[in-house]
Protein backbone atom coordinates (compact mmCIF):
# COMPACT_ATOMS: atom_id res chain seq x y z
CA UNK A 1 0.00 0.00 0.00
CA UNK A 2 1.70 3.46 -0.87
CA UNK A 3 1.24 6.75 0.67
CA UNK A 4 -1.82 7.89 -1.64
CA UNK A 5 -3.65 3.99 -0.74
CA UNK A 6 -3.28 4.82 2.43
CA UNK A 7 -4.69 8.42 3.18
CA UNK A 8 -7.48 7.37 1.09
CA UNK A 9 -8.40 4.19 2.82
CA UNK A 10 -7.85 6.01 6.46
CA UNK A 11 -10.37 8.61 4.80
CA UNK A 12 -13.17 6.06 3.31
CA UNK A 13 -13.03 4.01 6.74
CA UNK A 14 -11.29 1.33 4.90
CA UNK A 15 -8.56 -1.12 6.19
CA UNK A 16 -4.96 0.30 5.89
CA UNK A 17 -1.42 -1.22 6.32
CA UNK A 18 -0.67 1.79 9.21
CA UNK A 19 -1.39 5.07 9.90
CA UNK A 20 -0.81 7.98 7.59
CA UNK A 21 1.71 10.83 8.30
CA UNK A 22 1.14 14.06 7.42
CA UNK A 23 2.73 16.67 9.38
CA UNK A 24 3.20 20.57 8.33
CA UNK A 25 6.83 21.44 7.53
CA UNK A 26 7.85 24.50 5.94
CA UNK A 27 11.38 26.56 7.72
CA UNK A 28 12.15 22.28 8.68
CA UNK A 29 11.74 21.57 5.00
CA UNK A 30 13.96 24.06 3.44
CA UNK A 31 16.75 23.64 6.06
CA UNK A 32 16.99 19.89 4.34
CA UNK A 33 17.96 20.98 1.45
CA UNK A 34 20.33 24.03 2.22
CA UNK A 35 18.08 26.81 1.27
CA UNK A 36 17.31 30.09 2.76
CA UNK A 37 13.43 30.79 3.58
CA UNK A 38 12.93 33.55 1.19
CA UNK A 39 13.85 31.18 -1.66
CA UNK A 40 11.25 28.66 -0.50
CA UNK A 41 8.38 31.17 0.14
CA UNK A 42 9.15 32.61 -3.37
CA UNK A 43 10.08 30.28 -5.87
CA UNK A 44 8.19 26.99 -6.65
CA UNK A 45 10.80 24.83 -7.59
CA UNK A 46 12.76 25.53 -3.91
CA UNK A 47 9.33 24.73 -2.61
CA UNK A 48 8.74 21.78 -4.42
CA UNK A 49 12.58 19.92 -4.01
CA UNK A 50 12.37 20.83 -0.13
CA UNK A 51 8.94 19.04 0.43
CA UNK A 52 10.13 15.89 -1.84
CA UNK A 53 13.50 16.13 -0.05
CA UNK A 54 11.96 16.10 3.43
CA UNK A 55 8.83 13.75 2.56
CA UNK A 56 11.27 11.12 1.10
CA UNK A 57 14.11 11.68 3.91
CA UNK A 58 11.03 10.57 6.50
CA UNK A 59 8.72 8.89 4.95
CA UNK A 60 5.90 11.20 4.92
CA UNK A 61 2.91 10.20 3.35
CA UNK A 62 2.24 13.73 1.80
CA UNK A 63 4.34 16.78 0.21
CA UNK A 64 2.42 20.50 0.90
CA UNK A 65 2.64 23.23 -1.33
CA UNK A 66 2.17 25.38 2.31
CA UNK A 67 3.59 28.74 3.27
CA UNK A 68 2.13 31.96 4.03
CA UNK A 69 -0.50 33.66 2.88
CA UNK A 70 -0.14 34.18 -1.36
CA UNK A 71 -3.53 35.18 -1.65
CA UNK A 72 -2.87 39.07 0.23
CA UNK A 73 -0.01 40.27 -1.84
CA UNK A 74 -1.77 39.04 -4.94
CA UNK A 75 -5.06 41.37 -4.12
CA UNK A 76 -1.95 44.16 -3.05
CA UNK A 77 -1.59 43.97 0.88
CA UNK A 78 2.51 44.50 1.75
CA UNK A 79 4.46 41.87 2.74
CA UNK A 80 7.65 41.98 3.81
CA UNK A 81 10.11 38.96 2.93
CA UNK A 82 13.40 38.00 5.15
CA UNK A 83 15.91 36.14 3.68
CA UNK A 84 15.62 33.37 6.08
CA UNK A 85 12.27 33.77 8.18
CA UNK A 86 8.30 33.91 7.56
CA UNK A 87 7.47 36.99 5.71
CA UNK A 88 4.59 38.75 7.31
CA UNK A 89 1.76 40.89 5.99
CA UNK A 90 2.81 44.70 7.24
CA UNK A 91 -0.68 45.46 9.31
CA UNK A 92 0.38 48.93 9.86
CA UNK A 93 -0.23 49.38 6.34
CA UNK A 94 -3.04 47.11 5.78
CA UNK A 95 -4.73 46.74 2.52
CA UNK A 96 -8.21 47.73 3.62
CA UNK A 97 -7.65 49.40 6.80
CA UNK A 98 -10.51 52.20 5.06
CA UNK A 99 -13.25 50.10 4.54
CA UNK A 100 -14.04 51.89 1.43
CA UNK A 101 -11.25 49.95 -0.56
CA UNK A 102 -12.91 47.21 -0.60
CA UNK A 103 -15.74 48.06 -2.66
CA UNK A 104 -12.78 48.85 -4.98
CA UNK A 105 -10.74 45.31 -4.83
CA UNK A 106 -10.45 43.20 -7.50
CA UNK A 107 -10.57 39.01 -7.69
CA UNK A 108 -6.69 38.21 -8.52
CA UNK A 109 -6.23 35.70 -11.64
CA UNK A 110 -4.46 32.69 -9.75
CA UNK A 111 -3.10 31.92 -13.26
CA UNK A 112 -1.63 35.48 -13.19
CA UNK A 113 1.98 35.13 -12.66
CA UNK A 114 2.32 36.22 -9.04
CA UNK A 115 2.21 34.88 -5.82
CA UNK A 116 -0.83 32.31 -6.22
CA UNK A 117 0.69 31.38 -9.65
CA UNK A 118 3.76 30.71 -7.98
CA UNK A 119 1.91 27.79 -5.85
CA UNK A 120 0.16 26.45 -8.75
CA UNK A 121 3.05 26.01 -10.38
CA UNK A 122 4.41 24.15 -6.90
CA UNK A 123 1.28 21.81 -7.09
CA UNK A 124 1.62 20.74 -10.59
CA UNK A 125 5.66 19.94 -10.00
CA UNK A 126 4.88 17.74 -6.87
CA UNK A 127 1.75 16.08 -8.70
CA UNK A 128 4.51 15.42 -11.79
CA UNK A 129 7.35 14.24 -9.46
CA UNK A 130 5.62 12.37 -6.58
CA UNK A 131 1.97 12.65 -7.43
CA UNK A 132 1.36 9.22 -8.42
CA UNK A 133 2.59 7.90 -4.65
CA UNK A 134 2.21 10.48 -2.64
CA UNK A 135 -0.65 13.35 -1.26
CA UNK A 136 -0.09 16.53 -2.96
CA UNK A 137 -1.61 18.86 -0.84
CA UNK A 138 -2.43 22.46 -2.00
CA UNK A 139 -3.25 25.59 0.60
CA UNK A 140 -5.99 28.21 0.97
CA UNK A 141 -6.57 31.17 3.86
CA UNK A 142 -9.57 30.76 5.59
CA UNK A 143 -12.32 33.28 5.79
CA UNK A 144 -11.44 34.70 9.08
CA UNK A 145 -7.30 34.16 8.58
CA UNK A 146 -7.70 36.07 5.33
CA UNK A 147 -9.71 38.82 6.19
CA UNK A 148 -7.26 39.65 8.96
CA UNK A 149 -4.47 39.25 6.67
CA UNK A 150 -6.52 42.46 4.32
CA UNK A 151 -7.72 44.14 7.74
CA UNK A 152 -5.42 44.19 10.12
CA UNK A 153 -5.79 41.46 12.80
CA UNK A 154 -6.61 43.61 15.66
CA UNK A 155 -9.43 45.99 13.29
CA UNK A 156 -11.20 42.76 12.59
CA UNK A 157 -11.82 41.53 15.88
CA UNK A 158 -13.47 45.20 16.64
CA UNK A 159 -15.46 45.00 13.31
CA UNK A 160 -16.86 42.09 14.94
CA UNK A 161 -18.55 44.13 17.14
CA UNK A 162 -18.73 47.42 15.10
CA UNK A 163 -19.78 46.85 11.84
CA UNK A 164 -21.28 43.34 10.88
CA UNK A 165 -22.20 43.76 7.57
CA UNK A 166 -18.69 44.73 6.74
CA UNK A 167 -17.55 42.17 7.83
CA UNK A 168 -19.56 39.42 6.12
CA UNK A 169 -18.44 41.68 2.96
CA UNK A 170 -15.12 41.34 3.12
CA UNK A 171 -15.74 37.40 4.05
CA UNK A 172 -17.72 37.38 0.94
CA UNK A 173 -14.50 38.87 -1.12
CA UNK A 174 -11.79 36.82 0.51
CA UNK A 175 -14.21 33.50 0.08
CA UNK A 176 -14.09 34.13 -3.98
CA UNK A 177 -10.67 35.04 -4.06
CA UNK A 178 -9.95 31.46 -1.85
CA UNK A 179 -12.62 29.50 -3.85
CA UNK A 180 -10.47 30.61 -7.30
CA UNK A 181 -7.16 29.79 -6.10
CA UNK A 182 -7.72 26.80 -4.93
CA UNK A 183 -10.08 25.49 -8.35
CA UNK A 184 -6.57 26.46 -9.66
CA UNK A 185 -4.58 24.11 -7.39
CA UNK A 186 -7.25 21.02 -8.16
CA UNK A 187 -6.57 21.77 -11.54
CA UNK A 188 -3.17 21.32 -11.30
CA UNK A 189 -3.07 18.03 -9.24
CA UNK A 190 -3.69 18.76 -5.59
CA UNK A 191 -5.65 15.72 -4.02
CA UNK A 192 -6.61 17.81 -0.68
CA UNK A 193 -6.60 21.65 -0.08
CA UNK A 194 -5.75 22.24 3.71
CA UNK A 195 -7.86 25.58 4.95
CA UNK A 196 -5.78 27.53 7.20
CA UNK A 197 -7.73 29.51 9.51
CA UNK A 198 -5.67 30.48 12.74
CA UNK A 199 -7.68 33.85 13.47
CA UNK A 200 -10.66 31.80 14.15
CA UNK A 201 -9.09 30.41 17.06
CA UNK A 202 -9.32 34.19 18.61
CA UNK A 203 -13.03 34.75 18.43
CA UNK A 204 -15.85 32.88 20.92
CA UNK A 205 -18.07 30.17 20.21
CA UNK A 206 -20.89 32.76 19.30
CA UNK A 207 -18.64 34.93 17.07
CA UNK A 208 -17.31 31.52 15.07
CA UNK A 209 -20.43 29.98 15.11
CA UNK A 210 -21.96 33.35 13.54
CA UNK A 211 -19.56 34.59 11.24
CA UNK A 212 -17.00 32.35 10.29
CA UNK A 213 -18.72 28.77 10.36
CA UNK A 214 -20.73 29.69 7.54
CA UNK A 215 -17.78 30.98 5.38
CA UNK A 216 -15.45 28.02 6.17
CA UNK A 217 -18.39 25.32 5.57
CA UNK A 218 -18.77 27.14 2.21
CA UNK A 219 -15.20 26.61 1.89
CA UNK A 220 -15.57 23.30 2.70
CA UNK A 221 -18.97 22.20 0.32
CA UNK A 222 -17.11 23.96 -2.62
CA UNK A 223 -13.63 22.08 -2.55
CA UNK A 224 -15.79 18.53 -2.35
CA UNK A 225 -18.07 19.77 -5.21
CA UNK A 226 -14.48 20.09 -7.35
CA UNK A 227 -13.31 16.89 -6.44
CA UNK A 228 -10.82 17.85 -3.42
CA UNK A 229 -10.61 16.71 0.33
CA UNK A 230 -10.75 19.53 3.21
CA UNK A 231 -7.79 19.70 5.82
CA UNK A 232 -9.05 22.08 8.43
CA UNK A 233 -6.47 23.70 10.31
CA UNK A 234 -7.19 26.17 13.01
CA UNK A 235 -3.82 26.71 15.36
CA UNK A 236 -4.75 27.74 19.30
CA UNK A 237 -6.91 26.54 21.42
CA UNK A 238 -10.28 25.45 19.49
CA UNK A 239 -11.91 23.78 22.07
CA UNK A 240 -14.51 26.14 22.73
CA UNK A 241 -15.57 25.43 19.18
CA UNK A 242 -14.40 21.66 18.46
CA UNK A 243 -18.57 21.27 18.01
CA UNK A 244 -18.88 22.86 15.27
CA UNK A 245 -15.97 22.79 13.75
CA UNK A 246 -16.90 18.93 13.67
CA UNK A 247 -20.06 19.61 11.73
CA UNK A 248 -18.40 21.58 8.66
CA UNK A 249 -17.48 18.25 7.03
CA UNK A 250 -13.79 18.27 6.54
CA UNK A 251 -12.27 15.17 5.44
CA UNK A 252 -9.20 16.16 8.07
CA UNK A 253 -8.93 18.38 11.40
CA UNK A 254 -5.71 19.47 12.87
CA UNK A 255 -5.75 19.81 16.33
CA UNK A 256 -3.72 21.78 17.72
CA UNK A 257 -1.51 20.47 21.13
CA UNK A 258 -3.69 22.33 23.72
CA UNK A 259 -7.11 20.56 22.45
CA UNK A 260 -6.70 17.07 24.13
CA UNK A 261 -7.83 14.56 21.60
CA UNK A 262 -9.93 12.75 23.73
CA UNK A 263 -12.36 15.52 24.19
CA UNK A 264 -12.07 16.02 20.14
CA UNK A 265 -13.46 12.98 19.89
CA UNK A 266 -15.74 13.05 21.96
CA UNK A 267 -17.42 16.34 20.64
CA UNK A 268 -16.89 15.43 17.03
CA UNK A 269 -17.80 12.19 16.23
CA UNK A 270 -16.21 8.67 15.66
CA UNK A 271 -15.98 9.07 12.02
CA UNK A 272 -13.67 12.19 11.92
CA UNK A 273 -10.35 12.03 10.81
CA UNK A 274 -7.90 13.92 13.42
CA UNK A 275 -4.49 14.70 13.00
CA UNK A 276 -1.69 15.49 16.11
CA UNK A 277 -1.88 16.76 18.51
CA UNK A 278 2.13 16.71 19.28
CA UNK A 279 3.03 19.79 20.89
CA UNK A 280 6.15 20.75 18.20
CA UNK A 281 8.25 22.20 20.69
CA UNK A 282 7.98 20.53 24.12
CA UNK A 283 6.89 16.80 22.77
CA UNK A 284 8.32 17.16 19.61
CA UNK A 285 11.66 19.03 19.55
CA UNK A 286 12.77 18.71 23.03
CA UNK A 287 11.54 15.21 23.92
CA UNK A 288 13.19 11.89 22.79
CA UNK A 289 12.94 9.49 20.20
CA UNK A 290 11.48 7.06 23.15
CA UNK A 291 9.24 9.99 24.39
CA UNK A 292 8.58 11.04 21.04
CA UNK A 293 7.00 7.70 20.21
CA UNK A 294 4.79 6.94 23.62
CA UNK A 295 3.29 10.69 22.84
CA UNK A 296 2.29 9.97 19.26
CA UNK A 297 1.33 6.47 21.11
CA UNK A 298 -0.97 8.12 23.91
CA UNK A 299 -2.37 10.52 20.76
CA UNK A 300 -3.66 7.22 18.63
CA UNK A 301 -5.03 5.74 22.11
CA UNK A 302 -7.42 9.11 22.34
CA UNK A 303 -8.38 9.52 18.90
CA UNK A 304 -8.97 5.56 18.27
CA UNK A 305 -9.91 4.90 14.36
CA UNK A 306 -9.55 7.67 12.06
CA UNK A 307 -6.47 9.25 12.67
CA UNK A 308 -3.34 10.26 11.36
CA UNK A 309 0.00 11.45 13.01
CA UNK A 310 1.64 14.85 12.98
CA UNK A 311 2.21 17.53 15.62
CA UNK A 312 -0.14 20.11 16.52
CA UNK A 313 1.85 23.18 14.40
CA UNK A 314 4.41 23.39 12.12
CA UNK A 315 7.78 21.43 13.16
CA UNK A 316 9.95 23.38 13.94
CA UNK A 317 13.51 23.66 11.74
CA UNK A 318 15.34 22.57 14.83
CA UNK A 319 13.43 19.49 15.47
CA UNK A 320 16.01 16.65 15.84
CA UNK A 321 15.96 14.00 12.72
CA UNK A 322 15.87 11.28 15.09
CA UNK A 323 12.79 12.29 16.81
CA UNK A 324 11.14 12.96 13.96
CA UNK A 325 11.93 9.24 13.00
CA UNK A 326 10.60 7.90 16.23
CA UNK A 327 7.42 9.52 14.96
CA UNK A 328 7.09 8.08 11.66
CA UNK A 329 8.05 4.83 13.24
CA UNK A 330 4.89 4.71 15.52
CA UNK A 331 2.68 4.88 12.67
CA UNK A 332 4.18 2.26 10.61
CA UNK A 333 4.29 -0.06 13.25
CA UNK A 334 0.92 0.58 14.86
CA UNK A 335 -2.45 -0.54 13.46
CA UNK A 336 -4.91 1.94 12.55
CA UNK A 337 -7.86 0.46 14.34
CA UNK A 338 -6.12 0.05 17.14
CA UNK A 339 -6.49 2.76 20.18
Amino acid sequence: MNSRERVFAILEGRPADCLPVMPITMMFAVDQIGAKYRAYATDYRVLAEAQIRTAEKFDFDHVSAIAETREAPDCGAVVEYFDDQPPSVVEARALVAEKTTLARLKIPDPLGGARMHDRVRGIALLKERVGRDKIVEGWIEGPCGGSADLRGLNTLMLDFFDDPQFVRDLFDYVLEVAMRFAHAQIEAGADVIGIGDPAASLVGPKIYREFVWPYEKKMVDGLHTSGARVRLHICGNTRPILDAMGQLGCDFIDLDSMVPIAEAREKMGPRQVVLGNLDPVRDLRDGTPASVFAAVAECHRHAGRGYVVGAGCEVTRDTPPANLRAMVRYAREARPGNG
